[in-house]
This record gives C-alpha cells, structure tokens and sequence, in this order.
C-alpha cells in the first residue's frame, strides 16, 4: 500500500487556519474584509477578551441567501474569481475563498445573515461540522460571531501573547481599514467600552483624528500626483510630528493596507534633511493604478503585494510629498497655546444687571478657563514613546516589552468625540507649491553659552542653534559644489587604501564591481578576502574618502547598485556637519548678524541636514503667561 494520502477537508481546513488565523486579528481581519466586500456602509466589531472569548461582526451588506451562505463554509468557495484572467485584475480584498472555513475549523460559529429578499437564515457550526440550520428573522446584512477560538487546537493558545497585545493587534488593523475607507462607518468596542468610532462621511482627516488625535489631524498635509499609471494622494504630518518607528505610515493599494518596503522608504526619503534620525512621520498613502498592474497573491495574508513600473511609482511619490513638505515648513513654536477669546464688553453688559458685584476681569478670568479646558481635546492613549496614559477600559500592559515594536500605534479614544467636517490643516494650493514661510526680520540680543544666538522681533523672541544654522547654509552650498564636479574625473591616492570584508561579502563584492566602477571607484583584488582603491573621483572632499568609499560598498552589498546621488547627498551633509561652529563658540555681534543673514537665503533655513529645528520662536504671549502678566 502506498504511503501517500489524500487528507479529508476537515485536516485540510485545520492546516490551512495555521496560515490564515495566526491570532484573533487575523479573524477580524478577514471577517471585516469581507463586510467591506458585501458593500456595507457601517461595521461594527465586538471583542470579549481581545476576541478569544468572543468575536462578533456585525454589518448592512448585501447579505446572502442560504444557498451561499452553506457554500461560504466550503474551502475555496468564493464569488470573487471564476477564471485565470480573474487573478491579475483584482478588485476586492477577500478573494481566495479560504478564511470562513478556516475560521471554523478552530472555534465555534454562528451566523446570521439575509439578502433583504428571502427569510433569514441563523447557522451553527461547531470545529468545522454543521450543528444546526434555521430559518430567522434577520434585517439585510451579515452578523458573525466567533466563539472560543483554537478551542480544539490548545496549542496555538500556547503561542498567544497578553490580552493588551492580541488587542492592540486588532486596533492596528481596525485603524488602517478606517483609513483606507473613510466612507464606512466604523465602531471597534471591546469588553463594552468603545475603542474606535469613526462616522463615515468619507472625510481621511476626521479618521486621522479619530485614531492619532486632533493636535496631529491639524498637523497634517495633504499631497496629490499623477502619472500616465498611477494617481497618489494622501496626507502627511509636518515635520515636528515625528515617530519613532515606521508604524505610523500606511500605504494603500487600491483599497488595500498593504507592507511595501520600497513604497515606505520613498515617504522617508521625501523628508531628507527635515527630520532627524531615527525619526519618522505620519503618513498616509493612497496608490490607485489598473490592478493588473499589482500581484496581491504573494502572501497568506495578503499583507505584501508586487507593484509593476515601480521605478515610474516611486519617484512620483517622493516628489508629491517633499513638494508639500517645502511648500508647509515653518519655525517650530515652542508649547503653543491659543489664546484665550476675551468676551467684548457690549456682550458682558447684558449680564451686568443680573450678577451682583459683577467683575468684568473675573468674567474674563472664567472665560479663559472655560476656552483652556474647550481646547482640551480628549487625546487618545498614545504610544508608549510618548509616556503619557489616559483613562481606558483597557488596562495598558505593565510589561513594555510585550507589546511588538510594530505595534507602537496611538490606542484610539475611548469616548469618540464629534469631528468637525472642516479639521484645520495646512491646506498646499498647486500653484503656490514653491511658496515657502518667509524668514523673520529679527534684531540679535547675544548669545547663551556660546551656543545659541538669541533675536527678537515683534511678536516674541527666537533662540537659533548656530551649529545647525551654519551647518544647514554649509550643506547647500557643498550639495552644489559636489554636484557640478564631473564624475569621470580621477585623482591617484599617494597611500592606497584597504578595506577588509567577510568571505560571502568579498564574493558579492567581486560580482558587482561593475557598479562601482560606473562611479569612479574601483577596487582592485588583494586577497584574502581584501581590496585595495587607488583612486577616488576628484570631488571627494579631502578627507572623507575612506567614509565615502566605505558608504558605496554598503551600497552594493545591500542593493547590489551604488547611488551617486545619495553619495554626494551624505558626503555634502559630513562636510557640513564637521566643517561647521561647535557649542561653545563664542560669535561677535558682527559674526551673529552674518550668519543669520546666510541662513536668510538658505533653501530650507529651519532645519539642519539631520532634520534637527535651526530655531525656536517662543511667542510674547507665552513669555507673559509664564510670569503670570496675564491669566
């Protein structure tokens, strides 16, 4: 007898939860994939302890009838592809046919659903097996519930993480739907207290504040562009909004939140020079192109795509973003506060004759307080980076380092707050994309520790690091230097220089020494796994060519290219950094009134190449609060 066998559906079905129900996300996230799919307009998910006890979905879609509905616990039934070409121009999110019976191969199910055109039809499953069927009384749309999940398989219980971290899972996904379909009304409840609520007007900046907060929603930027492929839109935050992980960047790929790796680091490098390291932003990124221009069938969990005329997408990214960046920049101010709305005087003497001993400066007093705590918008608990918590229904785990770092997402507001329509932001006009804030007229007072120069103007005072004011006037000017060297140009090295890798990396090495030639470098054998350069392009600055070098060896080991470009970018932000005014210089006046007028021309003359602040406005009225000048 053979030793090959055919398994049953029901084993089958059980291996195949393993790839598609890693942890209760992933069945929230395939039962609200699927909603979206039915064309509903409002989903409301419910979870008993992060969706191991419970979890229900509830929606107005379009339903189904109890033929599809017994066909939807079948492996591989789906209504979204009936031939090859069907692969290659996909539309929804669902699409292999695989989740529903996976799902109920490892708990116990009850459905509810109805067309609007026939009765409704209540299905129970128990492991994978029908238990009950029967007709009910059901409104159109589809209700899911999802109990005692991996029941029968304990040992994937055992892999589980805490309650905070499978829920804090679930949110992550929940916020990127929320995001990617600003026209559905979302609700995420667990253990009976909201967690996010979202209204469904289509507006991405309410959703924006929905989940990170409306001090942030303020903060961000909208951007747009198109090309002959594709068309990308989104928002992204200023520059003084920064993170300190890529988590906060979604990117959606006609309607799908998906993980691309090149995609992400084309928004990053949109902010070259404006952010410091290790620092990153807010971002949201819709890419809308022909799907037969996507692969999404390359992952279990179709969380990673292919995307063709990539080399056309990515600049038109990165181009879109950095020109709303430049057009948006503007001096950070430190701790602003609005001020207070002072009640007009004709107003505060309708009430005069009803208030004894009426004070016109007490009445100004409660008004400030009043319009103090009205600014005060319920922020949601944030990430750990912040290190600030705020009432929950949900205990925060005490254990930092159970939570994944891809997970460090603001939790959403425990009680959703009404968005206005009209969330103010920076609004970038097409035709004034060029326009930058203009660099303030200010009178120099001295210098604080031979560090910082300290101006003043009307409106309040500015303290400017002079290390990142000298380094970013040097930066623009060695970027153009470097830039109009002819890159054929050779200059020999009195002394060789060597440079010593590992085995498997001197074989990439040897490989792809073509790519450094095209630079200008070229690395001859020296054994043992060892190479020797005996000249550089002439403009290498004298004494950066071992760094230089080194950098496009990493390159090539990494990418297998060298980017000339991004070298002369690094190169000219060393020079910069290393030929500029140290802390504890002491400047004259004069030296003062010169630099800040070479920053004046500047490009970008509010931040430093590292995306460090240049200056700090501290506005008068805040200097007057702080002395209690005024209440």
């Amino acid at each position: 007898m053979g030793k090959i066998q055919i398994m049953d559906e029901w084993l089958s079905n059980k291996i195949a939860a393993g790839e598609v129900v890693e942890r209760p996300s992933s069945v929230v996230k395939e039962l609200v994939e699927n909603a979206i799919d039915a064309g509903s307009t409002s989903i409301e998910v419910f979870l008993e302890e992060a969706g191991l006890t419970s979890i229900q979905v509830t929606d107005n879609g379009s339903g189904m009838d109890e033929e599809d509905a017994l066909k939807s616990f079948s492996r591989h039934a789906t209504s979204k592809i009936s031939k090859e070409p069907d692969l290659f121009r996909i539309r929804t999110l669902g699409f292999r046919g695989e989740a529903l019976a996976s799902i109920a191969s490892v708990s116990k199910v009850t459905l509810k659903t109805s067309d609007g055109e026939h009765n409704g039809l209540e299905i129970q499953m128990d492991g994978g097996h029908l238990i009950t069927k029967k007709p009910t009384a059901f409104r159109r749309g589809t209700d899911i519930t999802i109990a005692q999940l991996f029941y029968n398989t304990p040992a994937r219980l055992k892999y589980l993480k805490t309650i905070q971290t499978e829920l804090g899972h679930s949110i992550d996904y929940m916020n990127r739907l929320a995001l990617a379909y600003p026209e559905i009304a979302f609700k995420l409840v667990h253990n009976g207290g909201t967690l996010l609520q979202t209204n469904g007007r289509g507006n991405v900046q309410q959703v924006i504040a929905a989940i990170y907060g409306m001090q942030n929603a303020k903060k961000m930027i909208p951007f747009s562009a198109e090309s002959k492929d594709y068309k990308v839109h989104g928002f992204v935050s200023l520059p003084e909004v920064t993170r300190a992980n890529k988590n906060y960047i979604s990117i959606f790929v006609n309607g799908r939140w998906v993980k691309h790796y090149l995609v992400q680091k084309a928004i990053v490098d949109a902010y070259h020079t404006y952010l410091p390291i290790e620092r990153y932003p807010i971002a949201v990124l819709y890419i809308e192109g022909d799907p037969y221009l996507t692969d999404v069938n390359v992952h279990p969990a179709k969380l990673q795509i292919r995307l063709s005329k990539e080399q056309e997408l990515l600049p038109l990214i990165q181009n879109a973003i950095n020109q709303a960046i430049r057009s948006a920049i503007h001096v950070p101010v430190a701790e602003k506060k609005e001020k207070p709305v002072r009640v007009p005087s004709e107003q505060m003497n309708i009430w005069k004759p009803y208030i004894p001993n009426f004070d016109e400066n007490k009445m100004n007093a409660i008004v400030e307080r009043l319009s103090a705590e009205d600014s005060v918008v319920r922020e949601p608990i944030v990430s750990r980076e912040d290190s600030v918590l705020s009432s929950h229904p949900v205990p925060v785990a005490e254990k930092v380092e159970e939570t994944p770092a891809e997970l460090e997402l603001d939790w959403v507001n425990p009680v959703p707050e009404e968005i206005p329509d009209d969330v103010a932001a920076p609004v970038v006009e097409e035709e004034n994309a060029e326009k930058k804030e203009p660099f303030p007229q200010l009178e120099i007072v001295g210098q604080i520790h031979g560090t910082y120069i300290v101006a003043q103007m009307e409106d309040g005072f500015y303290l400017i690091d002079q290390h990142a004011a000298q380094e970013r006037i040097k930066y623009e000017y060695f970027r153009e230097k470097v830039g109009d060297v002819n890159p054929n140009e050779r200059q020999s090295l009195l002394l060789p220089l060597t440079f010593h890798y590992s085995a498997d990396e001197a074989l990439v090495l040897q490989e792809n020494l073509h790519a450094l030639e095209e630079v200008g470098v070229f690395l001859e054998d020296f054994g043992q796994s060892s190479f020797v350069v005996r000249e550089h392009p002439t403009w290498f600055p004298k004494g950066f060519e071992q760094e230089l070098i080194e950098e496009l060896i990493e390159q090539v080991l990494k990418t297998r290219r060298a980017d000339v470009k991004k070298l002369r970018e690094e190169a000219a932000i060393m020079m910069s950094c290393k030929k500029s005014i140290k802390a504890n210089y002491y400047l004259t006046k004069e030296q003062m009134v010169v630099l800040l007028d070479d920053l004046r021309k500047a490009d970008n003359p509010f931040t430093c190449p590292h995306g460090r602040p240049v200056m700090i406005h501290f506005s008068t009225y805040e200097v007057e609060k702080m002395f209690k000048r005024v209440m």
